[in-house]
């Protein structure tokens, strides 16, 4: 579980250098952003030995985790518009690229959701469980 955290914050590492670097378009970040949701989500669910299928969907996560982290598909429900973003910038489109900003407020998103996750676990992990 702690490796699934340690990657979500390596996803956000590569998101913030990229977004300083100057690119045409900034998709990559947003990938970035949702990679980061969904493992730091998956974690949450791994420890509380909640199933779940092959998804890249938030949506789909949060409300999987609900049940035992009452009330956090509601405080990360904006992060649900990251979904998209695990297939759709990874494949050339007709959509419009993905600007700066935009790609700086997925990276937020993402960072609240891994901050949730963290306090949601964090009796476990001050704990030091194997794992963890």
């Amino acid at each position: 579980m702690k490796l699934r955290l340690t990657k979500a914050e390596e996803d956000l590492q590569a998101g913030d250098l990229i977004l300083k670097g100057n690119m045409p378009s900034y998709g990559t970040v947003s990938f970035h952003a949702q990679q980061s949701g969904e493992k730091a989500l998956k974690a949450l669910l791994i420890r509380h030995q909640v199933a779940f299928g092959k998804t890249h969907d938030l949506g789909e996560l949060l409300q999987l985790a609900e049940a035992k982290a009452a009330g956090i598909s509601q405080t990360l429900a904006d992060a649900e518009t990251l979904t998209p973003y695990a297939v759709q910038t990874r494949y050339p489109t007709e959509d419009p690229s993905v600007d700066r900003g935009e790609a700086g407020r997925h990276l937020e998103l993402a960072r609240k959701v891994l901050g949730a996750v963290r306090a949601a676990l964090k009796l476990y992990l001050d704990a030091g469980r194997p794992g963890a």
